[in-house]
């Protein structure tokens, strides 16, 4: 009895240490902005630590597409994964089987990696999951979408007060013709920004909101040109503070292009909104002239009907 007891407990101990374990690692995700997708795959109780005896294997639902032998320092690869390879040959000794595949190449779904090491063996899955991500936050969007709208809105009202200060019927239709161009744009841009999964039409997107912004400048300048005939200081200091707000806007829009998840959308949104409340100045400015001359024209007349 004692003899059976012992047998019990000595093969309860050998099919133990015959386990190989590993760092539960449950699900890892993929976005479009993976260039590659990394499997990991530890083990933590490995004893000889020598590549020599270890066989690895990695199955997709049970399908083996990826095999190496420490023996032989051969891998097998499915032509489907052609890309597939361990993430650091050197490291396997120490128990690291990860497992590197490209994004084309890397399907959702659930993958087990199986390490053998001599007698010992283990197994873990890993579920690799897809997840959809946009280009800016939906926060960005609407706050870019918001401060262009209202820089464009500011420019038509602005241009509907000072219009009729014109002489020149070509310098009107110039700046009507300009609000058409940048309106045209940003509405364009607007529906090639917003979308749930980032693509390389937000990138154009972005850029037809920002870079032809720059046409507001110039124009600004024209509109202010006309209220302030004898303050051309402020006029000057309005369009450089744009300009200004412009200048941001396309050293965020040049940091912004270059990310698949842009750190710096807080640059651009800064530089717009910049572009977006500047015109507000003049357009204050614009209105109370206007009521001022209004007002020194009701006094005239006031004075003249007394006088006569």
């Amino acid at each position: 009895m004692w003899a059976l007891g012992a047998w019990v407990l000595l093969g309860a101990v050998c099919a133990g240490s015959a386990q190989l374990q590993f760092n539960v690692i449950k699900s890892v995700e993929q976005t479009i902005c993976n260039q590659t997708v990394i499997l990991p795959c530890i083990v933590t109780n490995l004893a000889q630590k020598n590549t020599k005896v270890m066989f690895v294997k990695w199955k997709l639902e049970k399908k083996e597409f990826f095999s190496f032998s420490g023996e032989t320092e051969m891998s097998h690869t499915n032509e489907n994964f052609s890309s597939a390879k361990l993430e650091s040959l050197q490291n396997l000794k120490l128990g690291v089987a990860s497992l590197t595949i490209s994004k084309t190449q890397a399907v959702p779904g659930n993958y087990s990696c199986e390490v053998t090491e001599s007698n010992r063996e283990g197994e873990t899955v890993i579920e690799l999951v897809y997840r959809i991500v946009s280009w800016f936050t939906p926060i960005e969007n609407s706050l870019i979408i918001l401060f262009m709208v209202l820089a464009i809105l500011f420019y038509w009202i602005q241009l509907a007060i000072t219009v009729s200060k014109f002489e020149t019927t070509l310098l009107k239709i110039s700046l009507f013709i300009a609000g058409v161009v940048i309106s045209v744009f940003a509405v364009v841009g607007f529906s090639l920004l917003i979308s749930d999964e980032f693509k390389p039409e937000n990138q154009i997107g972005l850029g037809l909101i920002v870079l032809p912004a720059v046409i507001l400048v110039p124009s600004q300048y024209f509109l202010l040109q006309k209220v302030c005939e004898n303050n051309l200081s402020f006029a000057i200091g309005v369009v450089v503070l744009e300009s200004l707000g412009y200048l941001i806007a396309v050293i965020g829009f040049g940091l912004c292009v270059t990310a698949c998840r842009p750190i710096n959308g807080a640059v651009v949104i800064a530089g717009l909104a910049i572009m977006a409340l500047t015109p507000v100045v003049g357009l204050i400015h614009a209105i109370l002239t206007r009521s001022s001359k209004k007002d020194q024209a009701s006094t005239v007349s006031l004075i003249i009907i007394n006088l006569g």
